[in-house]
């Protein structure tokens, strides 16, 4: 009851600030590079002789952060991160010839735009065995409410398990909005809150569905190495910068090859 009194003694102020910021934040575009492809894994000599699948077959799906907004690459980007991570991790070129990878991600989308997109990407030919969505910092400053998120949310995995027939489904936790350079106190502390309530409805509907996974964003590394919020963030204090995707890909490719080994 407090924190409410606050928020709507405060609520003037935080429509004023919410204005200021979406006037004078910084446009970043997203970045040049290609969105889809294939890899071809090497295989190491001295692996176990193992019979390896034809494909592994990846898709992203998501916002500006999916679409690598703060690079300006895509190979600096998470997903080009992520595609210099995997052909690490034994586990994987071990299991597999190929990686078929695409990006389908938009500057700005909710988690109403990414299920909207899924209903309307033709169904792809072979399932998709692994599908990494990042969404909500949208829903956060859209002020969508958690009732519609969780309605999105669960009507995402339905459509991603029944269309696409993913068998491994991994959704990133959403980042710390609090500390993002580009928002002022107290809007940073409002805003930060309601992302914080998002991610735990977002972990929440992960647990009660089988093939779904939480990946939460921990920069606890960066922290440990004495990296400021600054160099984490993007020029315009609001996105992801490069150095962060990268940590952030390392983070998911031990996440993708962890779900694989266990098939």
């Amino acid at each position: 009851m407090v924190k409410r009194a606050k928020h709507l003694f405060f609520a003037p102020l935080y429509l004023y600030q919410g204005r200021k910021v979406k006037r004078s934040t910084l446009r970043l575009p997203e970045p040049i590079g290609e969105r889809c492809g294939q890899i071809d894994f090497k295989r190491d000599d001295n692996a176990q002789t193992t019979q390896r699948q034809q494909e592994l077959r990846l898709m992203v799906v998501g916002d500006s952060a999916m679409a690598g907004v703060g690079s300006d690459t895509q190979q600096d980007a998470l997903v080009g991160q992520l595609l210099l991570a995997l052909p690490q991790k034994p586990s994987i070129t071990t299991q597999f010839k190929t990686l078929i990878w695409s990006v389908n991600a938009t500057t700005g989308h909710t988690s109403f735009d990414v299920l909207r997109r899924l209903y309307v990407l033709e169904k792809p030919p072979q399932p998709i065995d692994v599908m990494v969505i990042n969404v909500g910092v949208n829903d956060t400053t859209k002020n969508v409410t958690r009732a519609q998120w969780q309605g999105q949310l669960t009507q995402i995995i339905v459509i991603a398990q029944r269309k696409f027939g993913v068998q491994a489904l991994i959704f990133l936790g959403l980042p710390p909005m609090a500390d993002m350079p580009a928002l002022p106190a107290p809007l940073n502390g409002f805003i930060g809150a309601k992302a914080q309530r998002l991610d735990q409805d977002l972990q929440d509907i992960c647990a009660q569905h089988d093939g779904v996974y939480y990946l939460p964003v921990d920069f606890s590394k960066l922290a440990t190495q004495n990296i400021s919020s600054t160099a984490i963030f993007a020029r315009d204090g609001f996105h992801p910068s490069s150095l962060t995707y990268h940590h952030w890909a390392e983070q998911l490719s031990k996440k993708i090859a962890e779900l694989l080994d266990k098939r």
